[in-house]
């Protein structure tokens, strides 16, 4: 680093942890990294996290990349969906209820039954499911109306971080997209009537580009740091990775973390009134179209430990098939779903369930890709290899798996921290002038090793297909 280079920071509050980098604005490179824990509570659906404890982990992670005192710009993307509610002093009312808190899949049923679901779609992009924001308030309404009546504003994870950074109620066109009750013409009123909503509740949605604000005196960034609007966790990893709805446009991306993601940057507004492809906003311009599955790496490691194995001891062959929903499901839509082991013979083997485990949670990521393209206006090269990302991208059990069930080849990105990226590319914006995508692309963060495609297993695809589709019923059980 020179001792003219300018530095940015990007922060990924997730939820296990919040991670920040410390970005050359020029070059790209890594100049710092912090780190912090959350803790995740909660029994059977509920997932929940303490907002302070958030604070507290950005304010660690911000220090430990050393730039805190000299960084030029800061942007902050979170995990979508949670719903965080401050009373009058800024304080939150109770534990934010996370994205993967199931308990308000009655409520969303109840709401998609209301308006219907093609409306949904028309209006918001999206159907929403136990995990939008929407409804998490209905549920918190319905079974907590006391928290409710104390809520004087609302926020999404990363508007709550901003906030503690800049003092001014902002969000972004991204993350305000999964809320399930913002339109591309901004809130609808109807919707937030529905659920006893007051919109001043809610924060101002900032145009793509502009300043959030500037750091406080008493925070933990030099005062007068410009901090950029942030977004949610996929509108900053597709950032991360340069996409947009120019020459990008219709790449598709397959994550591989606690949960699944497939998504591709696109320029039409899907509409999926299916309810499987959400029709989340790009954070620059343009749409998000994406589908996301609960049991993905963790799931799967789960089994592993059952079975006594490494995660990567899967053998081939066999015909048993694992549907793996330990948490339940988001897509497909089986909220109250638990895992199935279908097929077992005297001679199937711990290896072949494993790898049936991996079958299990690919396939539904690669049937959601195919609802994401078509939901998108389809993919501007079909024989693009796929975007290999997250911490299952590392394994070769899972990149052998998405090649063999897609019939596809797959890159793995040299760039980790994807989400941190698009942040710092976020805030390199700020300042270079640039769309946060022509950053990254110009960072080269989507860059990495190939791997050429298989022939697709059309016989465990089917299989997989058929299961699901006798299994269904017995899923949707309580």
């Amino acid at each position: 680093m020179t001792a003219t280079a300018r530095v940015v920071i990007g922060v990924d509050s997730s939820t296990q942890a919040t991670k920040a980098l410390a970005v050359d604005v020029e070059t790209g490179a890594v100049l710092g990294e912090g780190r912090a824990p959350h803790t995740v509570t909660g029994t059977g659906g509920a997932r929940e996290s303490d907002p302070e404890q958030w604070w507290q982990a950005l304010c660690a992670a911000l220090a430990g990349t050393g730039h805190a005192g000299t960084a030029a710009a800061v942007s902050v993307a979170g995990q979508q969906h949670g719903l965080v509610t401050l009373d009058a002093a800024g304080r939150p009312v109770r534990p934010a209820m996370l994205w993967n808190d199931v308990r308000s899949a009655p409520e969303a049923r109840e709401l998609v039954a209301r308006l219907g679901a093609t409306e949904w779609a028309r209006r918001t992009g999206s159907v929403p499911t136990a995990a939008f924001t929407v409804a998490k308030w209905a549920w918190l309404a319905a079974h907590e109306p006391g928290a409710a009546r104390a809520t004087t504003a609302v926020r999404l994870p990363h508007d709550y971080l901003t906030e503690r950074l800049t003092g001014e109620a902002v969000t972004d066109r991204g993350d305000a997209s999964g809320t399930g009750w913002w339109t591309a013409d901004g809130y609808d009123q109807e919707i937030l009537a529905a659920v006893g909503l007051d919109p001043a509740l809610l924060p101002e949605v900032l145009s793509p580009g502009r300043t959030a604000g500037t750091a406080a005196a008493d925070g933990p960034l030099a005062p007068g740091t410009r901090v950029a609007t942030g977004t949610g966790d996929n509108m900053a990893a597709a950032l991360g990775l340069g996409l947009g709805a120019g020459p990008t446009a219709g790449r598709p991306v397959l994550s591989l973390g606690t949960s699944g993601t497939v998504y591709a940057a696109t320029r039409g507004r899907p509409a999926d009134p299916t309810g499987t492809v959400a029709g989340f906003a790009h954070a620059s311009d343009g749409w998000l179209p994406l589908a996301c599955t609960l049991n993905c790496t963790q799931a799967v490691d789960r089994i592993a430990a059952l079975l006594g194995r490494d995660r990567g001891a899967v053998e081939p062959g066999g015909s048993v098939v694992v549907l793996p929903f330990l948490d339940g499901e988001r897509t497909p839509n089986l909220p109250e779903a638990t895992g199935l082991l279908h097929g077992l013979r005297h001679d199937t083997t711990a290896g072949q369930i494993l790898q049936a485990a991996y079958d299990g949670a690919a396939h539904s990521l690669l049937t959601a890709l195919d609802d994401v393209l078509r939901a998108g206006g389809g993919p501007a090269d079909p024989d693009a290899p796929i975007l290999l990302i997250g911490g299952g991208a590392q394994g070769r059990a899972w990149r052998d798996t998405v090649r063999r069930l897609s019939g596809r080849a797959v890159q793995v990105p040299a760039g980790r921290e994807l989400v941190a990226l698009g942040a710092a590319a976020q805030a390199a914006a700020l300042l270079t002038g640039e769309r946060p995508e022509e950053v990254a692309r110009r960072w080269r963060t989507a860059d990495g090793p190939l791997y050429e495609p298989v022939e697709r297993d059309e016989a465990a695809v089917a299989r997989l297909a058929d299961t699901l589709t006798r299994a269904e019923p017995l899923l949707r059980e309580k």
